[in-house]
């Protein structure tokens, strides 16, 4: 008996929510503990993140391109095929994280200049020390972040969850540590929150590896196939995986931007987008889970030419994820001063992100409708639409419109949330209009 479209898509995506978010409250205590710091400290922090997350976007080349090539075979029963495309993704990003790693360490000092204004030194040495010391972990945590987002992404989301919030919880507990020298160890300030993240993924590693040689998932590391490269399966995780890349990096590029906008403003007004980047990187990872999921289920059903029940499932997850985000949204308009409060107690950046909390609120909702929709995109291989509208969306809203608003009308921080709300709304739009075409009911899969 096959089970109902709402019983699948909770049954893959709230291990995923769960596990995602682990990640994202994770970089949010820990923004909180350095913000305890300075405001200097949490800005250079925020930056840092911001930085990481640009080059984790390129990593989506193996991890959606092989997500997607997997799936396919999994519906199809192909399970060989599906191990050798894992394989060969695994062993791209084992040489991804070594340039990543010597990139972070000799050029972090480059990457901090748009912080500007009063507190523009200390911030920017922050991020430099908390780059620098991940760069000495990153080829176990890229290399475990790749591996960990292809298991995700093919529906065992009950392990990735269990070894995400493993390798979360250790950090957690580890950071207010090294961060301020507790149980009489010195106090390490930013560089003890990069030392707990090193030490927790290089745990997680060991956890992954595991359980990818067990037996117990869907897909098995086959050394054979890590370590005899096959140029025709790399050209075919590129053809599908740089589509979702260079959308994901234009994205990440875009959002550095508007960081640098709101650090050539003030500090205050850098410190207090910061707040609500760590809010929406929670929520995201929430309609991530839920867009992973329905990416997931489409693409096996259409491998396995169940059409009418991949629909059935996409609309599913959409109708969920909108109960759940305009209840969020509620509770962070009737508890802004708390919810702000919860990362600084600085007057003039609660005052501040109250003020603009109503938008950053209603700019959720257009926001995850549209991942899950880009979720459901992705899975029937509409790839090249997203990577192409998002660029344009980036161009014109992110880095144009930013611009004009912030500085040019001087809005501020209204501005860069304003038009934030403006480009998720048209982007869900425009996302509506092209699933719901309907020509890829009639593919050949």
């Amino acid at each position: 008996m096959t089970a109902s479209p709402l019983k699948t898509i909770l049954k893959t995506s709230l291990p995923a929510v769960i596990d995602l978010s682990s990640q994202t409250i994770m970089w949010t205590v820990e923004a909180i503990l350095i913000g305890k710091l300075s405001a200097a400290a949490l800005a250079g922090h925020s930056m840092a993140i911001q930085v990481l997350m640009v080059f984790f976007a390129v990593l989506l080349t193996f991890v959606v391109g092989a997500s997607l090539i997997i799936n396919r075979h999994l519906g199809a029963k192909d399970i060989y095929q599906a191990n050798h495309i894992f394989g060969q993704a695994m062993m791209l990003g084992i040489i991804m994280a070594v340039i990543f790693s010597l990139i972070w360490y000799f050029g972090a000092i480059h990457l901090f200049k748009f912080i500007k204004e009063n507190g523009a030194a200390s911030a920017q040495a922050a991020g430099i020390i908390y780059l620098r010391t991940v760069a000495v972990f990153a080829p176990i945590i890229i290399t475990g972040f790749v591996a960990l987002g292809i298991i995700r992404a093919v529906g065992d989301t009950r392990y990735s969850m269990v070894i995400n919030i493993s390798i979360n919880s250790l950090n957690l507990i580890l950071s207010p540590i090294l961060i301020f020298g507790l149980f009489g160890l010195p106090r390490l300030e930013v560089k003890g929150a990069a030392l707990a993240v090193g030490i927790a993924h290089s745990f997680g590693f060991l956890a992954i590896f595991i359980l990818l040689r067990s037996r117990q998932l869907q897909l098995f590391l086959s050394f054979k196939e890590l370590t005899r490269p096959r140029l025709e399966s790399f050209k075919q995780l590129f053809k599908v995986g740089i589509p979702t890349t260079v959308e994901q990096l234009t994205w990440a590029l875009g959002q550095l931007v508007v960081t640098g906008y709101a650090g050539s403003i003030y500090v205050t007004v850098l410190t207090t987008h910061a707040i609500f980047i760590r809010i929406q990187a929670i929520l995201s990872m929430i309609y991530m889970g839920f867009g992973l999921s329905a990416m997931s289920t489409m693409g096996k059903n259409l491998g396995a030419s169940q059409n009418v029940l991949a629909e059935r499932m996409a609309k599913t997850a959409h109708r969920v994820v909108a109960i759940f985000v305009f209840i969020i949204v509620i509770l962070m308009v009737v508890f802004s001063k708390m919810l702000i409060s919860v990362f600084t107690t600085d007057p003039a950046t609660v005052a501040l992100g109250q003020k603009v909390m109503i938008i950053f609120a209603i700019t959720q909702i257009p926001k995850a409708l549209s991942n899950v929709l880009a979720g459901n995109l992705r899975g029937i291989g509409e790839l090249k639409w997203l990577m192409w509208t998002t660029i344009l969306f980036v161009l014109v809203f992110e880095i144009s419109l930013n611009y004009v608003a912030a500085f040019i009308l001087g809005f501020g921080l209204y501005g860069i949330w304003g038009v934030q709300c403006m480009d998720e709304s048209i982007r869900l739009g425009l996302g509506y209009w092209r699933f719901h075409r309907g020509t890829w009911r009639i593919r050949n899969w």
